[in-house]
């Protein structure tokens, strides 16, 4: 056979499109040609392949051998098309059968001595292969990750010739590999380590619930970080779609990421010289950034001010709308981003402004310059507003006298009110748009009176009343009441501070 298919899985964004390998073996001087727009690391893969196939025992053709990867169109980078490669030349040249390579998928890079190398996307690469009905062939380091699509069919491999020898039908091949959890494993952290601050774990408790974005302000020392490194231990467990989109993210991203414990909600914290890039995304090959890798969980943005001006700007629209969409010359990538900022901040340059010990010397005008920093535009996207004052010296050093609650206690409680939120509307409160909110979030006469009194006071914007009764929401579902009561709205205006007038 001069002739032989063999279908791959290229990368672009998240998605997976498929690949065709076409492989033409004609007589001329012996040469290997990779067409359909390859970048660097493709070209290179020739000579991969060949050291291969020579080293696998197998017959390399000295002829003319053509390698289309369709459609031309699209850019193809990385080692991933090796193993399609190395295929499609073994039945062109007739040493593998090529009558059922339709049935299967294939990528994996190779060694000089056959060995198969683990690839990064194998996620969405198995969700395709699993909707196209096709089995996948792919090295074994990567079998857990594509394990956790169900209803696939994974032929894992070490070696070329492995392949091969199932390919002849001499030899199965075993799917073995490890279930994920189901439960968060415990990271040593828990709300029962912080002292005192009531208030604080219980406006953790009510955006945990809602997936409401926060923002802490308070003197250096009170305990914002450690409050924000403890929210993961709160927030209930991803379902199986959120997981794989999460998961999706994560495996194209060149990141080490838990595959057995795929569920737990990713928590993102990037240092304040993030550049807009790394924040969103980007690249000549866009890859995912922050607030991408935190889809469905959490981002933590610790000293809010010390970013750079225009890094924040770009939150704005993906906290409104739950996606980037990074543009190039070339081509544009859509990433999902429905993410929950936790963001804290001092309330002055020195930090100790309205602190006991009396240590500020900030003017107003240096207060305003430094807060200024923080856009009203994104406070207004932020739901919740909390200052983080100092504990008293007793409760630093003996605790709280009636104890502290544990992140299981509390997560029992934000469970049982996500499940009503999703029960009610299928997502959290955060998610409901401006017809759903009109929909589910009624209130009294009384109610309303006291909302658009509260927006005349406070010269709240448009969307900040959409949030509060979202909020508002979240809190009656916290007391598990089916209406909006005065104390629930009550409540959520509180915690709009910052964009008063």
């Amino acid at each position: 056979m001069e002739l032989a298919v063999v279908y791959s899985r290229g990368r672009s964004g998240i998605e997976a499109p498929l690949i065709t390998v076409e492989v033409h073996v004609a007589n001329g001087l012996p040469a290997l040609n990779i067409v359909g727009l390859p970048e660097a690391a493709v070209k290179e893969s020739k000579d991969r392949v060949r050291s291969a196939i020579l080293n696998s025992r197998f017959e390399f053709p000295m002829q003319r051998i053509t390698v289309n990867l369709a459609p031309a169109d699209l850019p193809k980078d990385g080692g991933r098309f090796d193993l399609a490669i190395a295929l499609g030349i073994l039945a062109a040249s007739g040493q593998i059968p090529s009558t059922n390579l339709n049935q299967y998928e294939c990528v994996g890079e190779l060694s000089l001595g056959g060995d198969l190398r683990a690839i990064s996307g194998v996620l969405p690469v198995a969700i395709q292969a699993r909707n196209n009905q096709r089995k996948l062939i792919l090295p074994k380091e990567n079998t857990a990750e594509a394990a956790l699509v169900k209803g696939i069919e994974i032929i894992p491999a070490v070696h070329l010739l492995e392949i091969c020898a199932y390919l002849n039908g001499q030899k199965q091949i075993p799917v073995e590999y490890a279930q994920p959890n189901q439960e968060i494993v415990s990271e040593g952290v828990d709300f029962a380590d912080v002292h005192g601050q009531y208030h604080v774990k219980r406006a953790f408790e009510i955006a945990a619930a809602g997936a409401h974005n926060l923002l802490m302000l308070g003197p250096p020392g009170t305990g914002k970080s450690m409050l924000a490194a403890r929210l993961p231990t709160i927030l209930p467990l991803l379902t199986e779609q959120q997981a794989q989109e999460t998961a999706a993210i994560a495996s194209i991203s060149d990141q080490h990421w838990d595959v057995h414990n795929w569920l737990k909600p990713p928590y993102r914290a990037p240092h304040h010289t993030a550049s807009a890039a790394a924040l969103v995304g980007g690249g000549s090959n866009p890859r995912p950034g922050e607030i991408s890798l935190a889809h469905n969980g959490a981002l933590f943005l610790d000293e809010l001010p010390e970013f750079d001006r225009k890094v924040l700007e770009v939150l704005r629209e993906p906290l409104e709308s739950g996606h980037i969409v990074i543009s190039r010359a070339a081509r544009q990538v859509n990433f999902p981003a429905r993410f929950q900022l936790i963001a804290a901040m001092n309330p002055c340059p020195c930090g100790y402004l309205g602190d006991s010990s009396g240590r500020c010397h900030c003017s107003s005008e240096q207060v305003m310059r430094y807060r200024a920093r923080v856009s009203g535009p994104l406070l207004d996207r932020i739901d919740m507003h909390l200052e983080v004052p100092r504990v008293s010296h007793e409760v630093l050093r003996n605790g709280s006298p009636q104890g502290e609650e544990s992140s299981a206690t509390i997560r029992t409680r934000v469970v049982a009110a996500r499940n009503l939120a999703v029960a009610r509307h299928g997502k959290a409160n955060s998610g409901l748009n401006a017809k759903e909110v009109k929909q589910l979030c009624v209130l009294s006469a009384q109610g309303y009176q006291l909302l658009e009194q509260a927006m005349d006071r406070f010269g709240l914007s448009h969307r900040a009343y959409h949030r509060i009764l979202k909020l508002a929401r979240t809190i009656a579902d916290l007391a598990q009441s089916p209406q909006i009561e005065i104390n629930h709205l009550s409540e959520a205006i509180s915690y709009r501070k910052l964009d008063r007038k």
